[in-house]
């Protein structure tokens, strides 16, 4: 999803790169990179090839439950004023969130850094993906033959999306960050990428100023709220 010419030569350009926190206020409890924990599962055994290799049936049994949540979820009001920031901005979303809450609350450019829940594909092509709202079980095959696993980036696999990313954000006019504690790499290096002289809101109620935003201080504006509150602030602050 290339940069629009529109983009270009009409509204500014807000660049939108979200994460747990923004998701977790509809309900949806996701890994922080704390305890090494996601819903009292080991990460290891959920969130990484080896786990997949070792126990297949154990991340499916994961995966679907996640997925089940996430049907019964609804997008909450900070999904909605990014959406709602439309109507002034061209607006690029940028989620480490395998959720679809940012498409619900009908944002309308998105890239998912680390997959897709609602998404399957086969263990033999990444490529070929499949609409997935049910459970996936042993012996559910793609096209290739090869059985089907969750569209999500686990631990040692490589981030979808980059280079799109970074390109978004090179051209970004206003960059917000919300939701995320910026420890998960390479998608918190993408930050790095914007302007100099643009204005970076970081949205969080117990922000962590890591390498990256260390080098935008003299740009960093932060907003020390969870991600609905922080929303209202930041739009009163922008319409200022």
């Amino acid at each position: 999803m290339p940069l629009s010419n529109s983009m270009k030569n009409s509204k500014p350009i807000l660049v939108v790169f979200s994460g747990a926190g923004i998701s977790a206020e509809s309900g949806l409890k996701t890994f922080r990179d704390t305890d090494g924990l996601w819903e009292g599962h080991s990460i290891y055994e959920v969130a990484t090839p080896q786990g997949w290799e070792e126990n297949p049936q154990k991340v499916l049994d994961f995966y679907n439950e996640r997925r089940k949540q996430l049907l019964n979820a609804k997008p909450n009001a900070a999904h909605h004023a990014i959406a709602a920031l439309e109507s002034k901005y061209e607006v690029y979303i940028i989620t480490q969130n395998v959720d679809d809450l940012h498409e619900r609350a009908n944002s309308s450019r998105i890239v998912h850094l680390h997959g897709e829940l609602l998404k399957s594909r086969s263990i033999e092509d990444p490529d070929i993906l499949y609409d997935c709202r049910d459970n996936i079980k042993i012996g559910d095959t793609g096209m290739d033959g090869g059985q089907l696993r969750p569209h999500v980036v686990w631990f040692g696999e490589s981030v979808n999306h980059i280079d799109i990313s970074m390109d978004w954000v090179r051209n970004a006019d206003i960059l917000l960050v919300i939701g995320t504690s910026l420890q998960v790499y390479p998608a918190a290096s993408l930050i790095g990428y914007c302007k100099r002289e643009i204005p970076v809101y970081y949205i969080d109620p117990n922000p962590s100023i890591s390498f990256e935003l260390q080098s935008l201080k003299d740009q960093l504006i932060l907003i020390k709220e969870n991600a609905v509150n922080g929303m209202q602030e930041f739009q009163r602050r922008i319409q200022s």
